[in-house]
């Protein structure tokens, strides 16, 4: 990440001191959830995605700072009250703030960090960007609704796998580029160009995650192997060996599933490889990348640029 974050480092780090200043409370609890989660660091993908829209479109302003710390804010909140939803006890390998505190001051703290994100944009005086980020915060919401109430169910199809994905991760990523566009005053072609890249960027990263979640290693991802089948996610190398997978293979999957149960994973994750399933949400990965590519393929050539074309390699190859 150190290259792709090169050419906007200066303000990148503007970001992270507005996020520790903005987390100042005289609430204790407010401070000390916040900061456990925010000093865990991340890749911080999401504000890096916003600054490098917005110097890839002519530069960095104060506003963009803002607006990185404000996107940044949304995921963090999001992350709060999903360990809670999920029962999650490690991320980025150490224990999540509902582990670490318990789950009221997560979910609370998690409002405070949500309404804070607002007061920001508040400042900003941009109310396409405010009407663009309350419609994308109530997207990311119900798309956490729509995936605990699809938990647990084998008869998931990928298409409503990816309306999930669109909703709950891809939303945000789009948002973080389309609001570069709209504090530049851009048309409406220009804003969809950039949310088309943060889409597909967030669509290719989350199939990532969900191979990741089957074949990745815990001491480098910092999370649980089969994390995602104990809270009976039907992601797409699941959906996969279900809808074409041998009958043997799919019935291990479907009754696991159904389940929630990771107790037979070896088995699960032996009958995914089998069928294929991993390599499809792979290939399904790298196509949403070059979809990604091809949305921006008419900036002007800048070093943001490349390192927007670095972000989408990485999406797809990394290990964590």
């Amino acid at each position: 990440m150190t290259p792709i974050r090169a050419c906007v480092a200066d303000e990148f780090q503007q970001v992270n001191a507005l996020i520790i200043e903005k987390l100042q409370s005289d609430v204790a609890m407010v401070e000390n959830v916040g900061h456990y989660i925010v000093d865990a660091g991340g890749k911080r993908l999401r504000p890096l995605l916003a600054l490098l829209a917005a110097s890839a479109q002519g530069g960095v302003t104060r506003d963009d700072i803002k607006f990185a710390a404000v996107v940044e804010f949304i995921h963090t909140a999001t992350l709060l009250h999903d360990d809670v939803v999920d029962l999650s006890t490690l991320r980025r390998g150490r224990a999540t703030a509902n582990a670490e505190f318990g789950n009221a001051p997560s979910v609370l703290v998690g409002d405070f960090i949500y309404t804070r994100a607002f007061q920001l944009m508040v400042s900003l005086g941009n109310l396409a960007l405010l009407e663009s980020m309350a419609d994308t915060t109530n997207t990311i919401a119900a798309g956490e609704v729509l995936q605990l109430t699809r938990a647990g169910d084998p008869s998931v199809t990928e298409s409503q796998y990816l309306e999930v994905i669109d909703r709950k991760t891809a939303a945000l990523f789009a948002a973080a580029c389309r609001g570069s566009a709209i504090l530049r005053g851009a048309d409406r072609a220009r804003q969809e160009q950039m949310a088309a890249f943060g889409r597909h960027l967030g669509i290719a990263f989350q199939m990532v995650d969900d191979v990741l979640d089957y074949t990745g290693d815990p001491e480098i991802t910092g999370k649980q192997v089969g994390d995602d089948l104990n809270e009976g996610k039907p992601t797409l190398p699941l959906i996969y060996t279900m809808s074409s997978g041998a009958a043997d293979d799919a019935a291990i999957v479907r009754d696991a599933l159904a389940q929630k149960d990771s107790s037979n994973l070896a088995g699960v994750i032996a009958a995914v490889r089998r069928s294929g399933g991993i390599d499809y949400t792979r290939e399904q990965a790298v196509k949403n990348q070059a979809a990604a590519l091809a949305a921006v393929a008419d900036l002007p050539q800048t070093a943001a640029l490349d390192a927007m074309r670095a972000l989408a390699d990485m999406a797809i190859n990394r290990e964590r």
